[in-house]
């Protein structure tokens, strides 16, 4: 039982971790694209 729980734990961390990498790839992404924008218009 124990080792089924530290699994479903280790699965649902890896999760969330690939998850704040993904959401911070695409904050970079938008702002790279925003700053593209800027220096475009200048």
């Amino acid at each position: 039982m124990i080792r089924k729980y530290l699994a479903l734990m280790m699965i649902a961390s890896g999760l969330l971790v690939s998850a704040c990498n993904t959401v911070q790839g695409a904050g970079q992404d938008i702002k790279s694209v925003g700053e593209a924008g800027e220096d475009a218009i200048d």
